[in-house]
């Protein structure tokens, strides 16, 4: 890493066993077209020491409590999550916090735990898929939880599920239909008032918003002509969400993020340990490489503490001293071979 000393991860996963074990008893092996990868506190801390990352606040991944049926089994499920969750952050002050799972599309339960988990646990906030069993965030239906998580000002986690429907061959889930399911959910949330209506929840987008920088002018277009608004209006509600940086700072996507976020609307995200180490490894370089120090700072830390004020008294760590730049370079050269190879399988 180049000076990038105390980031802030908004975009980490945890895939307790207990959990992984309710998956496999319901032939559930993979996440997004890729297997699930092995989790434990230990093998976190040791990646986030690599990408000089102080903190990271973690989630639960597709498909959450969506693969069960019962409503009630999933809210038993979404708060045994949660308990551990609040345990792992308890056990690791200061590395780790969690945004809470919820049993959606049960929005009644979901606004139940959502109490528990903000109010009594210390949560840093939710975690929404974009669907849940095909219902999608900011369809109707939801006000409860909207009220519950407004009142309390807090920051929502949206991250894409399998889309409501096939996947098409050759086309891995995680590719190109995650970064629909986001779109669509950010879409929703505009589309229906969702963030205007309840101005006090902050939205993080995952991968940097899936299509929404580029193709926000699009849907601004068609959303004003569905409902009468100003095209501003609406492309200044996608601009005020919140995107990390995920899987997404290439030289290609970096720059429209940031020439179309709110200033202050960036965070760090690494997707481990969905994303290997070195794939994290490779676009935390692009990020350290391609934007400027102050900037760098912000996206790296300073956003996160105004997002999440108790981060600021987190002791920041002195990071090792930087490689020569010809030595980052190969890194980041080697890094771009494994990471096409991980995504490629087949090719040399």
């Amino acid at each position: 890493m180049t000076g990038a000393a105390g980031r802030v991860d908004v975009h980490q996963h945890i895939v307790p066993s207990f959990y992984r074990d309710l998956l496999a008893q319901a032939g559930i092996a993979e996440a997004g077209g890729r297997e699930l990868p092995e989790w434990s506190a230990e093998s976190a801390l040791e990646v986030m020491d690599l990408l000089s990352t102080v903190t990271a606040i973690v989630s639960v991944s597709t498909p959450g409590t969506g693969f069960l049926t019962d409503p009630g089994e999933a809210a038993d499920l979404a708060r045994r999550l949660n308990d551990f969750s609040a345990s792992l952050a308890a056990e690791h002050a200061g590395r780790f916090g969690y945004f809470a799972t919820l049993p959606m599309p049960d929005a009644a339960a979901s606004a139940v735990e959502a109490k528990r988990a903000l109010d009594e646990l210390g949560a840093d906030g939710v975690t929404l898929l974009a669907n849940n069993q095909g219902v999608y965030v900011g369809a109707g239906g939801q006000g409860e939880l909207w009220h519950t998580l407004n009142d309390r000002g807090a920051v929502v986690f949206v991250h894409p599920a399998d889309l409501p429907a096939p996947a098409v061959d050759g086309i891995p889930p995680f590719a190109a239909d995650f970064l629909l399911d986001t779109t669509r959910a950010a879409y929703l949330l505009v589309r229906n008032g969702v963030v205007r209506t309840f101005p006090n929840i902050r939205f993080i987008l995952s991968h940097a918003g899936g299509f929404v920088p580029y193709a926000s002018h699009r849907m601004a277009v068609a959303i004003a002509g569905d409902t009468g608004r100003s095209p501003l209006d609406v492309l200044d509600d996608f601009r005020g969400l919140y995107y990390d940086t995920a899987l997404s700072s290439s030289s290609a996507a970096l720059p429209t993020l940031l020439a179309f976020a709110r200033p202050g609307h960036v965070l760090f995200g690494s997707d481990w340990p969905f994303a290997p180490a070195i794939a994290s490894q490779y676009f935390a370089n692009g990020l350290d490489s391609g934007v400027d120090p102050g900037v760098l700072q912000d996206v790296n830390r300073t956003n996160a503490e105004i997002l999440f004020p108790r981060l600021a008294g987190t002791p920041v760590r002195t990071p090792a001293r930087p490689a020569p730049m010809r030595l980052r370079q190969a890194a980041q050269r080697a890094a771009a071979r494994l990471v096409f190879k991980l995504v490629q399988p087949g090719t040399d």
